[in-house]
């Protein structure tokens, strides 16, 4: 008994109002809505020629390690995993486009990440985020909400590929998936209409029941499997490798790509928590950022790439999650599944889809402090929530949101309105442009 009030004086249950049931909900949704890293990410990076069933305890170690972190130094309701996006970049650009090893690939992840720590201890990342202004702060988290939202409609089948000149169209919505998955989107927003705990989980696990009972989703042979050796990847990064000049680019756009996205996705998660403070800034923001930084140096130790803040931790945050207990809950399930993977396989993409498409409905709400007034305002707000969404990358539309903002201001005889933490964000979105691989 003394260790649980122990517990809860720890994570402050009784400052944000919140309770072990409400944040240990709020990790199983979390954690539900991002499980599929755990298959998704070793096939991504088994293209670079890693050894996939190896990547699948080197995702979830990575995950763990970091939810640990963010639990009990940050004691955010932040979950932490390899970041999507970032591995795709290392398996198709730096591996199979540049010609570079997995191994130097990982080697420039692990030098990325001591930078981020010693930015980060230096509190200029702190710096950097509070001197983003409110309307580019909103801007991300709408941005997010819609990125979020048009991944669940990809997922559960409403929007999928088009044609050239239509890059998207309407699902085939006599699929039995897209109908149960509809059902399940309906069946979520009813009962978080009529304010039901737990709304989220309960559309989540009765898409995946029903997907068993009509066929669509088989059930296991078995429950409980050993994990797989991670001995073919582990400290097998080549940092000997990346001191090549031709490395460096990629060191760079890891970094940029990391830092941007964690901003993006720890300011826009905050606002949706009520994190924010009045200045619109996340007290103490250095401590999730550190644990970020932590996660992406242990990441290619382990032998897998740039980990980072998940935006599904919107779904757990929705849940009620609002303190460090939720990123322990996902850390523990994350864990749990190094040994009950096949259990945690049955839930379907298009079941997490559900709560992803209704966070992101939720999400959009900052978009109420953007002043429509003022082009040199709405304009860089509005290219960031655009081009998050169309060029499918968070980091792009933050880029050009941070670049574009002081450029409209100065051509506009108000550069008096930019802090000189802009001017450096956007020579930084600048440079991440320059070196960027094109193609």
């Amino acid at each position: 008994m003394q260790g649980r009030i122990e517990m809860k004086e720890f994570f402050q249950f009784e400052r944000f109002n919140t309770s072990y049931r409400q944040e240990t909900l709020a990790g199983f949704t979390t954690f539900l809505t991002m499980a599929y890293i755990i298959v998704v990410n070793p096939a991504i990076l088994a293209v670079a020629g890693m050894p996939k069933d190896a990547q699948v305890t080197a995702t979830i170690l990575a995950a763990v390690i970091g939810c640990l972190v963010m639990a009990f130094w940050a004691k955010r309701p932040f979950a932490i995993a390899p970041y999507m996006g970032e591995n795709a970049f290392i398996a198709f650009v730096v591996v199979k486009g540049m010609g570079f090893s997995w191994q130097i690939a990982l080697g420039a992840v692990f030098w990325a990440g001591l930078a981020f720590i010693l930015l980060t201890l230096l509190k200029v990342r702190s710096w950097l985020a509070e001197a983003i202004p409110i309307t580019l702060k909103a801007a991300f988290a709408v941005g997010i909400g819609l990125f979020l939202a048009f991944i669940g409609l990809n997922e559960i089948g409403l929007v999928v590929l088009g044609v050239p000149g239509a890059p998207v169209r309407l699902g085939n919505i006599a699929q039995p998936s897209v109908l149960l998955a509809a059902a399940g989107l309906l069946l979520t927003v009813v009962l978080m209409a009529r304010k039901v705990h737990g709304a989220l989980l309960c559309g989540i696990v009765a898409t995946t029941i029903g997907s068993v009972a009509l066929g669509l989703v088989r059930l296991p042979t078995s429950l409980v499997s050993l994990p797989p050796s991670l001995e073919p990847i582990l400290l097998k990064l080549d940092l000997a490798g990346t001191l090549q000049p031709g490395v460096f680019p990629v060191v760079m756009v890891i970094f940029m790509m990391a830092f941007l996205d964690t901003i993006g996705t720890l300011i826009g998660l905050s606002m949706r928590a009520d994190l924010l403070d009045k200045d619109g800034n996340l007290p103490e923001i250095e401590r999730p950022m550190l644990a970020d930084a932590v996660a992406t140096t242990v990441a290619p130790l382990l032998g897998t790439t740039t980990t980072g803040a998940y935006i599904e931790s919107a779904a757990g945050i929705e849940a009620g999650g609002r303190t460090g207990f939720t990123a322990l809950v996902v850390a523990v399930l994350f864990g749990l599944s190094l040994f009950f993977a096949p259990l945690f396989s049955l839930v379907p993409s298009y079941a997490a889809g559900i709560a992803l498409v209704v966070i992101g409905a939720l999400m959009i709400q900052p978009i109420t402090r953007l002043d429509f007034e003022d082009f040199t305002e709405l304009i860089p707000a509005f290219l960031t929530i655009a081009l998050m969404i169309f060029t499918y990358n968070i980091g792009i539309g933050m880029t050009v949101g941070l670049f574009s903002y002081p450029l409209i201001k100065a051509c506009t005889g108000r550069v008096q309105e930019v802090s000189a933490g802009m001017w450096v964000l956007a020579l930084l979105s600048l440079i991440f442009f320059v070196v960027m691989p094109k193609g």
